[in-house]
């Protein structure tokens, strides 16, 4: 009867062991599966504003303040824009000072918790950028996506789609750049954005499932007039780039491809947002496992390739990649292979200093720049 009963609780200790590894598995993989739209990732800092004064904020010295550049500043309730650090202002040892351009949203009070975001706009193209602009709807497998599109006179069209933690507000960084260049874009919002459907198991895939969305804007498109379409993606939106490049049945109409910030390992971004939620390295495996379960993926985590390109697929269309070393999300040296083994179409525009998804805000003239060269065939 004792050994029964040590046998018992023994298997119901290695029960209870297996299913907390499982919780905190999920509770883990949770950062990057449901990671909400318009809100921080686990690796963006709040920071308190310490103070606000004509054309400046006073915010806790970081790090992410110190970044050069433009960027929005989101707090529950408000938004502003901020420039680059300030010279030759008085600061103390515990903060930083940053030109303040504007404030969109709400009120800058001290105390107030914010982050740094790349959305520069909020709203959309006509009250953020004074765009003539058409509120559409894309119908996709799911139901119908939002999206706004805003004309102009190629029949090459850009189809912009955001990334983790952002909103299709943050095309509205390259809208009027691309608005100059005469190009339509068709800016997407896709399952899980706010009025969007939601994923069947409510769940992000980091592009794997998403891109059927950007597919049915491809089709959108082509049905609308255009003859060709470039693909722009940020963060996961790059991954829903490539898929639906290599995947759709009207690939032949996708003529380029601009990937920032692309999450070309899934695998290495899910460990970079656990940890940023301080999981001990330990059981970092567990919430890659945890992903690979709920999500339905299989097999090698950088999908097929030892080199970390992106699935089976092949870049056989013109790419340009805007990526840096400073990207904590997605790992910068995946983007430096692909363009290495696939230099006849890929080029690789490097940032420095600059966060996931922020490859424009750190130095939006050599971004601009980059760009203008690359969508220059497509003029």
């Amino acid at each position: 009867m004792r050994t029964v009963r040590a046998t018992a609780a023994a298997v119901t200790a290695v029960i209870g062991a297996s299913v907390a590894t499982v919780a905190v598995g999920r509770l883990a993989s949770d950062a990057a599966l449901k990671a909400p739209p318009g809100r921080p990732l686990p690796t963006e800092p709040r920071l308190t504003v310490h103070g606000t004064a004509a054309g400046q904020v006073t915010l806790t010295r970081h790090l992410a303040t110190l970044r050069p550049g433009r960027y929005g500043l989101s707090g529950d309730g408000t938004h502003a824009v901020v420039g680059p650090v300030l010279e030759g202002v008085p600061e103390s040892a515990d903060t930083v000072v940053r030109r303040l351009e504007r404030v969109v949203r709400g009120t800058l009070e001290p105390g107030d918790r914010v982050w740094l975001t790349p959305n520069l706009h909020v709203g959309d193209p006509g009250t953020a950028l004074g765009l003539d602009h058409t509120d559409v709807e894309v119908p996709g497998e799911l139901g119908p996506l939002p999206a706004w599109f805003v004309p102009d006179v190629r029949d090459t069209w850009v189809l912009a789609v955001h990334g983790l933690g952002a909103t299709r507000e943050q095309a509205m960084n390259l809208m009027e750049f691309l608005h100059r260049h005469h190009f339509p874009v068709l800016a997407l919002a896709y399952r899980g954005d706010q009025g969007a459907p939601r994923s069947p198991d409510g769940l992000n895939h980091l592009g794997e499932t998403e891109w059927r969305d950007l597919d049915a804007a491809i089709r959108y498109a082509v049905d609308a007039g255009a003859r060709q379409v470039v693909l722009l993606g940020w963060s996961t939106g790059a991954t829903m780039a490539l898929r639906a490049a290599a995947r759709s049945t009207l690939r032949d109409h996708v003529a380029g491809l601009v990937l920032d910030s692309p999450v070309l390992s899934w695998e290495a971004t899910l460990r970079a947002l656990a940890a940023a939620r301080r999981t001990p390295g330990a059981l970092l495996p567990l919430a890659v496992r945890a992903a690979q379960g709920r999500t339905g993926r299989h097999g090698d985590p950088h999908g097929g390739r030892r080199s970390g390109t992106p699935g089976p697929e092949r870049v056989g269309i013109p790419a340009l990649i805007v990526h840096g070393p400073g990207d904590t999300v997605a790992p910068w040296q995946f983007s430096r292979r692909l363009a290495a083994a696939q230099p006849n179409t890929v080029t690789l525009h490097t940032v420095a200093d600059a966060p996931h998804g922020a490859m424009w805000n750190a130095d939006p003239h050599t971004y601009e720049e980059a760009l203008r060269r690359f969508l220059t065939p497509f003029m």
